[in-house]
């Protein structure tokens, strides 16, 4: 099966926990893309929800299916999130940002009661590491932050390349207005201090470690579906 085949089995497989009356928040990246166009299709058919949406790519998506759109300015709780990974460690630790949501797709998955979480075999390792770790910076004196970005990993035994994201030539922005650094760490032997550090460094925003968010992950290989934790 193609990678794409995989993320839309992974996709269909959430979207099985998705019941009529439920408040979803919808992630951002090419495997919730794909969930997204398949609750268009049952929203068609008559399924009753309403969401929250990531980014403004989302959105988009979203309205053009009809599907039903609120924010959490008006709904603040919301019954679960669906939403990719771009890698997913045994302890349902994530990175996440690879998309440039990060920041939005942390506040979404954080105002849920539940998170889904959607990928396809070769996003789950062993060690978290491998997918550079995306950190959301503000564009006052981001240079000088990613400096302290790499003092905080350095205290964690990490070093690598901080690299400012571009996209076609230009600094990549995010909805929020914000740039990101992809971190390559390599192997980060322990994510919850990383974290913890960098979520202490005025200028950043927000990275994409996603420790304690995902009750379940649906990981889609060449044997089917496979569950990682409960709902």
């Amino acid at each position: 099966m193609t990678a794409d085949a995989l993320k839309r089995e992974a996709a269909l497989a959430a979207l099985a926990y998705v019941t009529p009356g439920m408040k979803l928040g919808l992630g951002t990246g090419t495997t919730a893309r794909l969930m997204v166009e398949a609750l268009g299709e049952k929203v068609a058919g008559g399924l009753k929800v309403i969401c929250v949406p990531t980014s403004e790519a989302t959105r988009a998506q979203a309205e053009g299916l009809g599907i039903p759109l609120t924010t959490l300015d008006d709904e603040p709780k919301l019954d679960l999130t669906i939403d990719g990974a771009d890698e997913v460690d045994s302890s349902l630790r994530l990175i996440k940002g690879g998309g440039g949501a990060l920041l939005r797709e942390k506040i979404v998955a954080f105002a849920s009661q539940r998170m889904i979480v959607i990928v396809d075999q070769s996003k789950k390792v062993k060690d978290l590491g491998r997918f550079p770790l995306p950190v959301e910076v503000t564009p006052f004196a981001h240079g000088a932050t990613a400096l302290r970005i790499r003092e905080a990993a350095g205290a964690c035994g990490l070093n690598g390349d901080v690299v400012l994201r571009q996209r076609e030539g230009r600094t990549f922005v995010t909805d929020g207005g914000n740039y990101i650094y992809d971190c390559s760490f390599g192997v980060i032997t322990d994510p919850a201090a990383l974290a913890d550090r960098l979520a202490t460094l005025p200028g950043v925003v927000e990275h994409g470690l996603f420790i304690g968010f995902a009750n379940l992950v649906l990981v889609a290989g060449e044997g089917g579906v496979v569950s990682l934790g409960s709902l």
